[in-house]
């Protein structure tokens, strides 16, 4: 039996930003009404923008600690550099993971004299057991692709439509991309346990007979089965989901803890030129980390109010 159109969609609204340059960001995690969806903890929706010759995506060496950050590039290219040793060009289709762990650092930067950029840009929060490992980084240039009804699917993290993504995780996650070039409709069959998203990354459509368009994020708590997607026009969206992520977590900077304390290390040892090694590759400079001597905050449990 399907299941009524209801009020179960909670409709969350992104933070928008410019980045400099004309170069704009929607967050929809984590935001005052949702903090995580499963152990996905952030996502930026940055484009679609044109850029001018250096211009673009400039994002110099930065650290990361008690993460993995997954990108998702669609339009555009971008180069990846980290403290491994990696450089990774990026392009439309393929998706860069890189597991922070104990710490690690990287760079970002837009290819080419003058074009286009759209990426969804993620984090996901690392367990306990696994969050103080070893840094890593791979890169996925071939993903799962299936039809469904008019919708292009492709399967980034988890498994969907019968097929499984190859990009290794510590959660039990879902993330996909569903494409549409005309009208269509389809259902997504969701497992039970696991809360939803859907972020319209472009165009308009409507889930189980809500209208979502850039900007809006609908959420679902565990418990549906199944949701009913349609578009009438060109339409791109991104479902992630995962198992309710219970471990408390504190999220400040580029930083993923579980005590101010640790956060304050992490930003010192940054600062000081520890812990963390050189980007080599780039010429962009080194983002210093704000300072976190007052840092009081504690970490939460990830429930929204309300």
């Amino acid at each position: 039996m399907d299941e009524p159109v209801s009020n179960a969609w909670q409709r969350i609204a992104a933070r928008h930003a410019d980045l400099g340059g004309g170069f704009a960001i929607a967050r929809a995690l984590p935001t005052a009404a949702r903090r995580t969806v499963g152990a996905w903890c952030f996502l930026d929706h940055a484009g679609p923008a044109r850029f001018p010759p250096g211009r673009g995506m400039q994002v110099g060496p930065h650290p990361h600690i008690g993460l993995q950050t997954f990108t998702w590039m669609i339009e555009g290219e971008v180069l990846h550099n980290d403290s491994l040793g990696n450089r990774q060009v990026i392009r439309p289709g393929e998706v860069n993971l890189m597991s922070a762990g104990r710490g690690i650092a990287h760079s970002e930067e837009s290819l080419g004299d003058s074009g286009a950029v759209h990426a969804a840009q993620l984090w996901i929060a690392l367990p306990d057991a696994q969050r103080h490992g070893d840094p890593a980084f791979t890169h996925h240039a071939r993903l799962p692709v299936e039809q469904a009804d008019g919708f292009r699917v492709t399967v980034l993290a988890g498994r969907a439509f019968g097929r499984q993504s190859p990009v290794p995780l510590f959660s039990e996650l879902v993330g996909v991309d569903l494409t549409a070039e005309r009208a269509a409709r389809t259902r997504i069959d969701f497992e039970p346990r696991f809360e939803h998203a859907l972020l319209c990354l472009r165009g308009r459509a409507h889930v189980d007979g809500e209208p979502i368009e850039p900007g809006t994020l609908l959420y679902a708590p565990p418990g549906r089965t199944q949701a009913a997607l349609a578009c009438d026009d060109r339409a791109q969206l991104l479902l992630i989901g995962g198992a309710p992520f219970h471990e408390p977590l504190l999220m400040w900077w580029n930083f993923v803890g579980r005590s101010a304390e640790e956060i304050q290390r992490a930003a010192a040892d940054w600062n000081a030129g520890r812990h963390f090694g050189e980007v080599p590759g780039t010429t962009l400079a080194r983002i210093p980390a704000p300072d976190a001597s007052g840092l009081k905050l504690k970490a939460r449990p990830n429930a929204a109010p309300g």
